[in-house]
């Protein structure tokens, strides 16, 4: 299985602090979810510490929203929380 990354999740991820390392791992190994739209979200989270916009975070949620492609995965958007 494939993990492909639209180009709107691409511009999140840099915007949002994901890596394409983290969004893949996300989708193959995170918790699944029904999400609007008969889209499934994807959601792991990943120890820190991390600096974001100057702040210390000791835990990333990242959040892959994706849809089935065939046998692979296309990444729509990402969304990151930091707490």
């Amino acid at each position: 299985m494939t993990v492909r990354l639209h180009p709107h999740c691409m511009e999140r991820m840099s915007e949002r602090g994901a890596g394409e390392s983290e969004v893949s791992t996300t989708v193959l190994t995170g918790s699944r979810l029904q999400a609007r739209f008969g889209r499934i979200s994807f959601r792991k989270e990943f120890p820190g510490p991390w600096t974001w916009q100057g702040k210390r975070y000791e835990q990333k949620e990242v959040e892959a929203i994706a849809v089935p492609d065939g046998s692979d995965w296309l990444v729509i958007t990402v969304i990151v929380r930091y707490f």
